[in-house]
């Protein structure tokens, strides 16, 4: 689990063209949306494509889209959880 969170936070950093933020920067439980990382709902359709693409798992709705993005830790158990 550690490598996949890891690797979101590069994806982050690196495919959403985060400034001024390194990987190591983002926490696993800081929010991706709102207050935490200021992602917007257009990070959010970009984050769902980037997921499909390296991960080859698709987020099917918005409902299950808003608990996946809650955080780092979030989004790799999902990850996770589909991958086995």
């Amino acid at each position: 689990m550690e490598n996949t969170k890891k690797q979101l936070k590069e994806i982050l950093v690196n495919d959403l063209k985060l400034q001024g933020i390194n990987p190591e920067d983002i926490s696993d439980i800081e929010p991706l949306f709102g207050e935490g990382l200021e992602l917007d709902s257009l990070d959010a359709v970009e984050l769902v494509v980037l997921i499909q693409k390296h991960f080859d798992i698709q987020i099917a709705d918005m409902e299950e889209g808003q608990k996946a993005f809650e955080s780092i830790n979030s989004l790799a158990q999902y990850i996770m959880d589909r991958k086995e």
